[in-house]
């Protein structure tokens, strides 16, 4: 890894902050929306650094800005084409059908049998709280407890509905291993969750991959920790706008945020690509003068069998012009990967900014 890096072009991460910085100009100029003008001046972004070794010095900036203005004109022909055939799409009937209402009292069902299967001390707390609205104090008086026990005890309770309640709507799971993996995603335990090695469980199991979504979403930030599941372009959107995201409220400048989504943009696309599925985790970190944001990105592929062949600039399997492993390495400050053959692949990214 350390022999390609060295026979890289020299486009560092601070020249494509200012090619990007221009970019976003001409991009905002022509497009008011932010997630459309975000995703273009990414989409730019990678097809600059994709051409990186075909570029001359100079060329860089005029040639980023003549791909934003001609993704910008088929934005605006595809919104020309879709006004022309909205009204064979839109439906604008309100809805309130009878399978709604359905669906409500499937729900509402489900919550019943998932409280009935806690025990009544548990149901007892969580009614206590939830519906009567009794606050912690009074219940650890209640009970001859204190106000944090009862917190951690709701906690915990809430965790195992919310799984519960889950196992109703979908049906019973497959193994034995998948309660108590869930229950961990439930509790946000980490400690649990790697003792039962969930990240993985949950790549292999198809039954928690999919119900699993819905705890992320209840549980989406834990101590500043967000979750995106992958499998379709779709999520490669929404894991780069929650990156760009994070990366400004981390104290990121608008230009160095749409770094750090590109980067989990290509990494995204490769789980989206090659594997099953996966799964990013993205953090924003503190370290006294230094603020930041680690990506962790984990997939059930195929694996890699040569790191170092992978990380080589131009190298692809599939003829893509996009970053690929070596242009997000090169976008971030610390960059690792670790693979396993017929396992899949885990790759961890930092970028740092001082406060």
């Amino acid at each position: 890894m350390g022999n390609s890096a060295a026979a890289e072009p020299n486009h560092s991460s601070d020249q494509i902050s200012e090619v990007a910085v221009i970019v976003r100009r001409v991009v905002a100029s022509r497009v008011s929306d932010r997630d459309v003008a975000d995703e273009i001046v990414q989409e730019t972004l990678a097809r600059v650094l994709a051409t990186r070794g075909r570029l001359v010095d100079g060329a860089m900036l005029p040639y980023a800005i003549t791909i934003a203005r001609n993704l910008v004109a088929s934005h605006w022909r595809s919104i020309d084409i879709g006004r022309r055939h909205e009204h064979r799409l839109l439906d604008r009937r309100a809805s309130d059908q009878p399978e709604d209402r359905v669906v409500e009292e499937e729900e509402t069902q489900a919550i019943r049998a998932a409280l009935d299967r806690l025990s009544p001390q548990e149901r007892d707390l969580v009614v206590a709280h939830e519906v009567s609205g009794q606050d912690t104090r009074s219940m650890a008086d209640d009970l001859g407890s204190t106000p944090r026990a009862v917190v951690a005890q709701l906690h915990r309770t809430r965790a195992k509905l919310r799984v519960e309640y889950l196992f109703e709507m979908h049906g019973q799971p497959p193994t034995s291993h998948c309660h108590p993996v869930l229950l961990s995603l439930s509790a946000g335990d980490r400690r649990r969750q790697s003792e039962l090695d969930a990240g993985h469980h949950l790549l292999d199991c198809d039954f928690c991959a999919a119900v699993s979504e819905q705890l992320f979403d209840q549980r989406s930030k834990v101590e500043g920790e967000t979750r995106i599941p992958i499998r379709i372009d779709a999520d490669i959107v929404t894991a780069r706008q929650t990156g760009r995201d994070i990366a400004v409220q981390a104290g990121f400048s608008g230009t160095e945020a749409t770094v750090i989504a590109t980067a989990i943009s290509e990494i995204a696309r490769n789980i989206v690509r090659f594997a099953r599925r996966g799964e990013i985790t993205i953090t924003a970190l503190d370290d006294g003068e230094l603020s930041g944001v680690r990506i962790v990105a984990r997939d059930a592929g195929r694996g890699i069998a040569d790191i170092d062949q992978a990380m080589t600039v131009g190298y692809t399997t599939y003829g893509g012009r996009g970053l690929g492993l070596p242009g997000s390495r090169r976008l971030m400050d610390e960059f690792e990967i670790t693979s396993e053959v017929d396992r899949g692949t885990t790759v961890t990214m930092t970028k740092w900014h001082r406060k």
